[in-house]
This record gives C-alpha cells, sequence and structure tokens, in this order.
C-alpha cells in the first residue's frame, strides 16, 4: 500500500484542527471543570451560604445555555466557518467569569453560568462536524480514534482543573478572586487559539451553501437568501435525510443525563461522606479520570476495528454497577476502586458513542445534525443537576448516584432495542 492511500485509511491525529481543537478542548473544559467541580459548589455553599438545590440549579442554567445554542451555533458555523463561530462564542467565557467574581446572589451567578454555556455551545458541534468531516476523506470512515482523542483533551481538562484549583487554594494559599482570575487568563488563551482555526476544512468542509443547485443555489452562494428561507430550508434537509431510530432520541438525553445527576453533588459527597481532604480529593479524580483518559485513544481505536456495539454494551452495564457501588462504600481504597472502574466503563462508553452518533449523520447540513444531537443529548445535562439537588437535599446523599446507575441500565436496554430494530431494518444478521 502506497503511503498516500496509508493515510487516507484513518483520519490523522496529528493534522492541524485535531490539534487545534485538542488544546481550545482542553483549555474549555479546565475553566468549566475548575468551575463546576472544584470552586462553585463549595464557593456557593460555604462564602455565599446557598443551599445545593441552588448550586444545581445555576448548574443547569449553564448547560441550558450550552444546549440552546448548540443548533444554531452549528447552523452559522455551516455558514461562516469555524475560525469566527468558535472565537465570537468563546469570548463570552471570559465575561462569565468576570461576572462570577463580582456576584453575590443566586440570580447573577445564575446570569453567569447561562452566558458561560452560551461561550461554550459551539464547542462540540464544531468538534463533531470538523471529525465527521476528516472521516469522511478516509477510506475507512472510521472516526473512533479520533473521537477517544478529543474526549481524552476533555476529560484531561475536566479534571486537571479541579486538581489545579485544589492546590492553588490548599497549597498556594490563593484567595478565590486569585484563583478566578487565573481562569479569566485561560479564557483569553482560548478564545486566541480559536483565531488559528480554519474557516473551512478544504473541499470537505461542510459548505451547505454550495450543495444547492441552479438559480437559487447561484443566489446562496452569492448570499442572497433570506435567513428565514435558508433556515426553512436547512429544517427541510434535515427532515428528509435524518434517517434514524426514534428510540436515538431518549437515549441522547439520558446518557447525559446520568452524568448531570452526579456533576453538582460529587465533590459535596467526597467530603461530607468520604472525608476526604482536598489532595484526597485530587486523587480521587485521578484514579477515575486518568484510567479514562489514557485509556481513551486505545479504546477508539479499538472501536474503528470490532465496531461500537460491544463497547457499549459492557460500558453501560459496568458504569450501572460502578455507580451503584460507588454510592454505598464509605471506606476510602474502596472508593478509589469503584471510581477506578467508572473511569473504565466511560472510557468504554465515550469514543463508541460518539462513533456510533457519527454513523446517523447524514452529509447534509452536518454541522446542524451535530447541533441538534447535542443539544438533545446535553438537555438532560439541564435536568440532571436539578434533579440530583432535590434528590440530595430531601432523599439522601447516596440516591444521585443509585438514580444514575437506573439511568445506565435503561440506556443498555433503549442501545440493545436500537440495534435490534438497525438490523431487522438492514437485514444484517
Amino acid at each position: 500500500m502506497s503511503g498516500k492511500v496509508a493515510e487516507r485509511m484513518h483520519i490523522n491525529l496529528a493534522s492541524p484542527f485535531i490539534m487545534e481543537m485538542w488544546v481550545i478542548i482542553f483549555l474549555v473544559e479546565f475553566v468549566k471543570g475548575s468551575l463546576l467541580v472544584a470552586l462553585l459548589p463549595v464557593y456557593m455553599e460555604n462564602i455565599l451560604g446557598l443551599s445545593v438545590t441552588v448550586v444545581g440549579f445555576s448548574f443547569a442554567m449553564q448547560y441550558l445555555g450550552d444546549n440552546l445554542f448548540r443548533s444554531p451555533s452549528g447552523w452559522v458555523m455551516e455558514r461562516i466557518g469555524y475560525r469566527w463561530t468558535m472565537t465570537g462564542a468563546l469570548l463570552l467565557i471570559l465575561v462569565a467569569v468576570g461576572l462570577i467574581i463580582y456576584a453575590k446572589d443566586a440570580l447573577w451567578l445564575s446570569v453567569a453560568c447561562l452566558i458561560l454555556g452560551i461561550g461554550t455551545s459551539p464547542l462540540w458541534p464544531c468538534t463533531m462536524t470538523g471529525i465527521t468531516e476528516l472521516a469522511g476523506s478516509t477510506k475507512s470512515g472510521s472516526s473512533g480514534a479520533a473521537m477517544g482523542a478529543v474526549e481524552m483533551a476533555s476529560l484531561a481538562g475536566t479534571g486537571i482543573g479541579p486538581i489545579t484549583v485544589n492546590f492553588l487554594m490548599d497549597h498556594g494559599g490563593q484567595s478565590y478572586r486569585a484563583v478566578f482570575l487565573v481562569l479569566m487568563g485561560c479564557a483569553a488563551v482560548v478564545a486566541a487559539v480559536a483565531l488559528l482555526l480554519p474557516s473551512r476544512i478544504g473541499s470537505h468542509a461542510p459548505h451547505a451553501v454550495v450543495r444547492d443547485r441552479g438559480d437559487e443555489g447561484a443566489a446562496v452562494v452569492r448570499g442572497r437568501m433570506k435567513p428565514l428561507e435558508s433556515l426553512k430550508r436547512t429544517w427541510h434537509q434535515v427532515r428528509t435525510s435524518l434517517k434514524v431510530s426514534r428510540l436515538l432520541f431518549p437515549a441522547l438525553f439520558l446518557q447525559a443525563f446520568a452524568i448531570g445527576l452526579m456533576t453538582p453533588v460529587v465533590t459535596l459527597f467526597a467530603r461530607s461522606e468520604l472525608h476526604v481532604t482536598p489532595n484526597q480529593f485530587s486523587l480521587l479524580l485521578i484514579a477515575g479520570g486518568g484510567i479514562t483518559v489514557l485509556a481513551l485513544i486505545p479504546a477508539g481505536k479499538l472501536v474503528d476495528r470490532i465496531g461500537t456495539t460491544i463497547f457499549l454494551n459492557i460500558g453501560f452495564l459496568l458504569a450501572a454497577g460502578s455507580l451503584a457501588f460507588f454510592s454505598q462504600v464509605r471506606w476510602l481504597p474502596l472508593a478509589f476502586c469503584a471510581v477506578a472502574l467508572v473511569g473504565i466503563s466511560y472510557a468504554l462508553i465515550l469514543p463508541a458513542w460518539n462513533a456510533f452518533l457519527a454513523k446517523q449523520v447524514p452529509k447534509g447540513e452536518r454541522g446542524t445534525v451535530w447541533g441538534l444531537f447535542l443539544t438533545l443529548q446535553g438537555s438532560g445535562m439541564v435536568a440532571g443537576p436539578v434533579i440530583s439537588g432535590k434528590l440530595w437535599d430531601s432523599v439522601g446523599h447516596s440516591t444521585p448516584f443509585l438514580a444514575s446507575a437506573f439511568v445506565m441500565v435503561l440506556l443498555f436496554g433503549l442501545h440493545l432495542l436500537i440495534v435490534h430494530r438497525t438490523r431487522l431494518k438492514t437485514g444484517t444478521s
């Protein structure tokens, strides 16, 4: 096989677009992880005296802003390109962190979290569309390894952010304001990196406009079509080209809902039930997140070779069991075992799930469809924290994790049904 053909077999993980998005995802998740996992739950409860229910509501506003604007940002990206879509949105992260510094009540903190969500909304539609386009230009069309690489960046940022913040607060003697200013610096850097993104990805860019033909198509290319007409044409194209099982839509919601149930309470659970120090909590994050990060790319490559089904089936069941186990342990060594198992389960799920979704995305309006998928998926992250806070305050501290485990079992069942119906429809065994 010649070198050129070999290069076209799989996505080049060292391509400029993948590397730039890797840095952007890492820094964005570093800021978000620092805020949502380490800083805001403790800052809002201990410094501002707000309830866990209010913490969950503020988190839900962040996810709401993220999800409401995912489909619109995917549509905008199809028309103005990656660079300006990402740069314009990511500047809002600076605004959000600045507001958090001065916010003293639930209202302004919720507004700041909403703006933070809007600022991060184009991140995954742009990433997934770019990877899908790059995969379409390869011989295999496989995207598992690339999906694993970007998920690795996401988890690394989410994990390293809280660890860094805990270190600064515990050893550096930094105030909350000083740590918030560090995060503002990271937000400025990520906006600068976004300026390096291409407007399009070569000839395989998601140019919605060049797919139209004739006089009307020429008008679109020249930018004469009115925005409302363009939206109607986009919606028509999505409806006619998107042919997926209806069960995929609740599965999209539940996949993120399971995570949303845990996000606002994991730090509080570790401190109140496991009685860990900030350093011990950092080690717990490393035990879970570190295993996930290290296993993502190898798992993604295996997904490309074997397929997604076996990884998702094992991952959902392992996640359910390990989350239920974690909710019951009160001895730190067992807690480390539990979070390690959770980390392994997510290393199996994440690249397989994203590769599974990529196969459902039609060629037309990829950015918009990815935005739609991610909006439905992320809506679980809006509902999850609100319900999690209620369960924590009114039922018990273990309940959010047990609920998350139950959702994983539901996902296992839905995935089996989706695969079964797809095989019946296509006539494959």
